[in-house]
């Protein structure tokens, strides 16, 4: 089958639109749709309704574009190892993490990265959707699970639990809870259940609600849970890894803390080689390395 043909159909349908996938290819609309026609005629079926707004893939389109795209995956992929100098770390790398960790933890410290490696450009992508590495979605995950998708090396790097804290402040104006039964008069600050959060939280969140706090703030992720923390809002339920970046912060009912919580690191088998992933994950590592020898220093491991 013509390469040229499937690239042009694969634009096409990126695209849907002759044009635009011409200008993408620097071809006419004319030249285009003739690429087209062809590669239908070659394989004696119709890739795209065509309607007055655009184009629309056929059942036998999509089939073929669901082979274009794992196509045009490979050839990234590929491309990618290409560029890998032996001595310099450049180029795109996507990475993907859950908000909270993405928002809290690895943002900001990529400074340090970059003052490394100055060419390298990050895709930071937080959603709490599982990507799919294999597919080449992301290239490198931070998940607060081991990954269970195939042809994926995986490390753990660190384990999370989930905890009650409070600022200064809050406490001074509404007193410390010392047991659970004490939320009854404090306000609760915590992932609504309708987030995509760990089971470890949804747990603490409904064993603390038995006990009819006095009001709840619901947020959807962690980052906003722990702006109205420290904005003396109520007693937010938190990642410990926030505490080292907040120090301010305040444990409350310590006995209340989950069941740990792992950290997988994980990428692509056909990845092993590339020097961005390997950077990105030495960085990582020496990051945790630093981060639980400060919760040491602070008492807090």
């Amino acid at each position: 089958m013509d390469w040229d043909k499937l690239r042009i159909f694969h634009a096409v349908a990126d695209a849907g639109s002759l044009t635009h996938a011409g200008d993408k290819l620097n071809l006419s609309q004319s030249a285009v749709s003739r690429q087209i026609r062809a590669l239908e005629e070659k394989l004696n079926a119709t890739l795209f309704h065509r309607h007055a707004r655009g184009l629309i893939l056929t059942e036998q389109g999509e089939l073929l574009f669901d082979a274009t795209k794992a196509m045009s995956q490979r050839l990234d992929a590929a491309s990618a190892r290409i560029r890998d100098s032996d001595e310099e770390v450049f180029g795109q790398l996507r990475v993907t993490t859950a908000f909270g960790f993405g928002t809290l933890w690895l943002a900001p410290r990529l400074t340090k990265l970059y003052e490394v490696y100055p060419s390298l450009n990050i895709d930071l992508m937080l959603e709490e959707r599982v990507l799919d590495l294999p597919m080449r979605e992301a290239d490198v995950a931070i998940r607060m699970k081991e990954p269970s998708q195939a042809d994926l090396i995986r490390k753990r790097l660190m384990t999370v639990q989930m905890r009650l804290y409070a600022s200064e402040t809050y406490l001074k104006e509404h007193g410390t809870p010392l047991r659970a039964e004490d939320m009854k008069d404090h306000r609760l600050i915590c992932q609504n259940a309708q987030s995509a959060q760990v089971g470890a939280a949804a747990l603490m969140v409904k064993r603390l609600m038995a006990h009819n706090p006095q009001s709840v703030l619901n947020v959807n992720n962690y980052f906003g849970v722990l702006q109205a923390v420290v904005h003396d809002l109520g007693i937010g339920i938190l990642p410990d890894y926030v505490t080292e970046d907040f120090p301010a912060l305040v444990e409350i009912l310590p006995e209340e803390e989950t069941h740990e919580v792992p950290v997988y690191l994980a990428y692509p088998e056909e990845l092993r080689h590339s020097r961005r992933v390997a950077a990105f994950r030495d960085f990582v590592q020496s990051e945790i390395i630093e981060h639980r020898k400060h919760m040491k220093e602070l008492g807090k491991l």
